[in-house]
């Protein structure tokens, strides 16, 4: 069945957040089939994770540098391969990605499975970790079905004088546009002034059938992915991006590939150089879901990338192609 977004959206924020106390659902990972998957233990009382983000991929795939260049330059940290994040989830997601890491029980806003914490609260636990991470990532779930999280966070940090110490990192699947609907001016301005802050929409697919197929969703909302990182972009927000590639086809994927591109270059001529593919694996929680498709799928993704890969290497210069993926220009920055 295709999800209605909007209709699930509404359900689950209703569900996922309370504005009144400043309180949201954060995912507990103890005793779930997420907890297996974790490289390390979890802390902040079960509701958090430490995530190592290497730069390294695989053979073929391009380098993944966010949010390490641009989490390291905002902090003034030496340049490295790899960077520690803080990660806590929220408990809601309007899709329901196949290859997603998260076991579909804890997306559903379900508080047998989550907590009702306030920035204060996680921002508490996150100053006993040792040692510390230089990033905290908000993540999910689906962070902005509370979009009130980041600035919530924003707040807290710059209160604690911890802003110029902290890189607030925060993932998006650039389903909705809550950012601008529930948002007051004062919280978007307190998102602004949080200087070491960055912003990454996942794009889940390269075209529409790919979409559908990827996220469970209706596949006319593959276009909406682009109206909202243009809005995310306008308001000067440092926005990466991420493309899964995955699709249930034998099809060659360059003309539909050279269209996406194109379709990122009508935002911003450097937009590309600012999104990454991700490969897609199949973790503890994803085997149970795979099905001939999704084998074809992962298959697929290999010739993707190289239709992604010769997209990228005729449009831009070696020279801007090398330079760190946060001094990539887009719309001013």
């Amino acid at each position: 069945m295709t999800i209605d977004t909007d209709a699930f959206s509404a359900q689950l924020r209703a569900a996922a957040v309370d504005t009144k106390s400043r309180r949201l659902l954060v995912t507990r990972f103890t005793d779930t089939a997420q907890e297996d998957d974790l490289s390390e233990p979890t802390n902040c009382d079960g509701h958090g994770r430490i995530r190592h983000f290497r730069r390294g991929t695989s053979a073929g795939w391009p380098d993944n540098p966010i949010p390490i260049d641009p989490a390291s330059a905002a902090l003034g940290l030496d340049g490295t391969d790899s960077l520690t994040a803080q990660v806590f989830q929220n408990a809601a997601c309007n899709w329901r990605c196949w290859y997603c890491f998260v076991p579909f029980k804890l997306l559903n806003a379900n508080e047998s499975r989550s907590s009702w914490v306030t920035a204060s609260t996680l921002v508490d636990w996150f100053a006993q970790v040792d040692p510390r991470p230089p990033v905290i990532d908000l993540s999910g779930g689906q962070p902005d079905l509370v979009p009130e999280w980041t600035a919530w966070m924003a707040a807290e940090l710059i209160d604690r004088g911890l802003d110029g110490e902290v890189y607030l990192w925060v993932d998006d699947n650039l389903s909705n546009d809550y950012h601008w609907r529930y948002l007051s001016d004062n919280e978007r301005a307190s998102i602004a002034s949080y200087r070491a802050h960055g912003r990454v929409g996942c794009f889940k697919g390269y075209d529409a059938e790919s979409f559908a197929f990827n996220t469970g969703a209706a596949p006319e909302l593959f276009d909406r992915q682009f109206e909202l990182m243009r809005r995310h972009i306008d308001d000067g927000t440092d926005c990466y991006g991420y493309v899964t590639l995955t699709a249930a086809t034998e099809a060659d994927p360059t003309d539909a590939m050279t269209v996406f591109v194109d379709r990122l270059q009508q935002i911003d001529e450097h937009l590309p150089l600012r999104v990454v593919p991700l490969e897609i694996a199949v973790w503890g929680p994803v085997a149970p879901r795979v099905r001939a498709a999704h084998t074809q799928a992962l298959v697929h993704q290999a010739q993707a990338v190289a239709a992604w890969n010769r997209e990228i290497a005729s449009r831009f210069a070696s020279s801007l192609r090398e330079r760190a993926i946060n001094e990539i220009p887009v719309l001013g920055r």
